[in-house]
């Protein structure tokens, strides 16, 4: 069987309105094929975690939500990705209004050589909000949605730098909330965290989740057990199989999942 051609296993529920639907995904580095037929439909309000060992294009199928693949030389991409009912692939729709309304935390906390405050402020600024008590309500409603407001709001006009790795990455969080996306991408949001900067940082995503939809990829498959919705295996540049998280883990269709997440490889 022609492994481009695979069909995943796709199981589960799927009555929520959808926010993304990738339809037959190819994309290239130069001649190597990092994506091969990627079809997955992201449900809004809930949390879809993106597994597979290293390699697998994880990463590199999140970062064509946003189109951020494209500041990658050499790539070229073939089949749709409808976001909110338009082909966000087509050269017609403008990046930029895409990357207002599709968020991305990275996998190591990147804040601005700013205060914590202009951190905040900086895409809100960006989008011509210039009025003090306008910036000073999504700054605090931004950190708040954070999780990170009360240890902070002593010391906003402090270097974000002075904060630790944890609370850098909630900051990043903020930051991505003061524009008020309606998708979340996260990239291995927690890999460079400790234990409990990670807890506070998965028990912010399951909050998040009532108002943004929320695609991360995860490493951990004890997180993506504990905090999301849906998990889509990849492997190889395919999605293996795509269902509710407890049945991918309990009772998963394809034995490379089982294989996978039982240890035997990855």
């Amino acid at each position: 069987m022609n492994a481009a051609a695979a069909t995943p296993k796709i199981a589960g529920s799927f009555e929520k309105q959808i926010v993304y639907k990738t339809n037959n995904l190819d994309l290239w580095y130069g001649e190597h094929q990092a994506l091969k037929n990627i079809n997955l439909d992201i449900a809004e309000n809930e949390v879809t975690a993106i597994i597979g060992p290293s390699g697998c294009g994880k990463s590199t199928y999140i970062k064509t939500l946003n189109r951020m693949i494209e500041l990658v030389p050499g790539v070229r991409t073939s089949g749709k990705i409808i976001y909110r009912d338009r082909n966000i692939l087509e050269k017609s729709y403008q990046v930029e209004e895409l990357r207002t309304k599709v968020g991305m935390v990275f996998q190591k906390p990147n804040p601005f050589p700013k205060s914590i405050y202009e951190n905040v402020a900086y895409g809100p600024k960006i989008h011509g909000i210039r009025d003090k008590k306008v910036l000073d309500q999504i700054v605090e409603k931004s950190l708040r949605g954070a999780a990170i407001w009360d240890e902070v709001k002593d010391r906003l006009n402090q270097n974000a730098y002075g904060l630790s790795g944890g609370q850098q990455q909630r900051l990043c969080i903020a930051r991505c909330l003061a524009i008020e996306p309606d998708v979340i991408l996260m990239d291995e949001p927690t890999s460079a965290l400790d234990p409990i900067s990670t807890l506070k940082v998965e028990e912010l995503v399951q909050e998040l989740k009532n108002d943004f939809s929320i695609i991360i990829v995860t490493h951990n498959m004890q997180q993506a057990a504990r905090i999301s919705n849906k998990t889509a295996f990849f492997l190889n540049g395919e999605v293996i199989e795509f269902s509710d998280t407890n049945k991918i883990f309990s009772t998963p269709l394809d034995k490379r999942t089982e294989d996978y997440i039982t240890g035997r490889f990855g």
